[in-house]
């Protein structure tokens, strides 16, 4: 099966033919794990999306006093089967973020060699004051909860990553594409940003073909003391 790759695409729609191609074959008919990792995802997601509640207003409201700004981010992702997704952030950037990062790559070639190699910018001149402490603690990763009851998304995954990205996990990305991406995965446990690219697709690549419910137990109670550290939290 050949998926082409291009930019930005509508929620579960075809890709357009001539964009360049890339050869993956995934051989699931569903994401892993099946109905067990689906029934813990949705309890999982529920139960934390009530409990946490009273942070979601808090950090809604910090948020929107600190420049006025919308409290969510959408960015189109790509997940199980090539379909693609809004994955929903809290905002931890500036309204005009896009000008400035536009202008900050312009001026700074280390800036652009970092991005082009990693998708990531340690001194990161979008981000705002609100949203740095949320990107440490991984706050803003909890609207994702929401991603993960509508089936986007699972509790554990692969990273989920935007569609380009994909040729960067080369001859992984087939395994990529046979799981929901996570809220949480192996990467994050494992050094979240300091993990170059190559270890993070191959620690993708593991985790799926070595799947276990259990496996996502460990991987959830490994993910508390890697927020907490905030290492690779860029």
């Amino acid at each position: 099966m050949t998926f082409r790759l291009s930019g930005r695409i509508p929620r579960y729609a075809a890709l357009p033919a001539d964009a360049p191609a890339i050869d993956v074959s995934p051989q699931r008919s569903s994401p892993i794990g099946g109905k067990a990792k689906r029934g813990f995802d949705v309890v999982f997601a529920s139960v934390a999306l009530i409990a946490l509640s009273p942070l979601f207003l808090l950090i809604a409201a910090l948020i929107k006093v600190s420049d006025g700004g919308p409290i969510f981010y959408r960015h189109r992702r790509v997940g199980w089967h090539m379909r693609s997704f809004d994955c929903l952030k809290f905002r931890t950037m500036m309204p005009n973020s896009d000008r400035v990062f536009q202008r900050h790559l312009q001026t700074s070639p280390e800036a652009a060699q970092e991005w082009n190699e990693s998708r990531k910018l340690k001194n990161d001149p979008r981000i705002t004051t609100v949203g740095k402490v949320l990107r440490e603690l991984s706050l803003d990763e909890l609207p994702q909860l929401i991603n993960i009851l509508r089936g986007d998304m699972s509790v554990v995954g692969p990273r989920p990553v935007v569609l380009d990205e994909l040729r960067l996990y080369g001859p992984n990305a087939d395994s990529y594409l046979e799981a929901r991406p996570g809220l949480t995965g192996a990467w994050q446990v494992s050094g979240r940003n300091d993990v170059s690219y190559a270890v993070r697709a191959t620690l993708d690549r593991t985790y799926v073909e070595k799947w276990s419910l259990a496996s996502d137990v460990v991987i959830i109670l490994k993910t508390i003391p890697a927020v907490i550290s905030t290492k690779g939290s860029y």
